[in-house]
C-alpha cells in the first residue's frame, strides 16, 4: 500500500478560515484521483478503495516531508 495524503483545501488558508474540501495527493504533490472530496472521511474512504494508505494532517500548515505533520487515518 502506498501512502497518500489527505490534504485540506485551500492550502495555507488564514487562521479561522474554513476547510472547503479535501484532496488526495501523492508525496510529490500529484493528485491521486482528481476529485474534491467534501469531507475528510470521504477522502479516506476513497483512498482505501483505491488501495492506498491515507495519512491525515496533525497540524494546520503541513509539509509532506515532515513525518510529525501526519498520522495514519483511523
Amino acid at each position: 500500500m502506498q501512502n497518500v495524503y489527505v490534504e485540506p483545501q485551500p492550502p495555507s488558508r488564514p487562521e479561522g478560515s474554513p476547510i472547503t474540501h479535501y484532496k488526495l495527493e501523492y508525496e510529490h504533490g500529484a493528485s491521486v484521483d482528481g476529485v474534491s472530496h467534501p469531507t475528510q472521511a470521504a477522502a479516506i474512504s476513497a483512498a482505501r478503495r483505491l488501495g492506498h494508505h491515507p495519512l491525515i494532517a496533525r497540524v494546520r500548515h503541513t509539509s509532506k516531508g515532515n513525518r510529525d505533520h501526519w498520522r495514519s487515518a483511523p
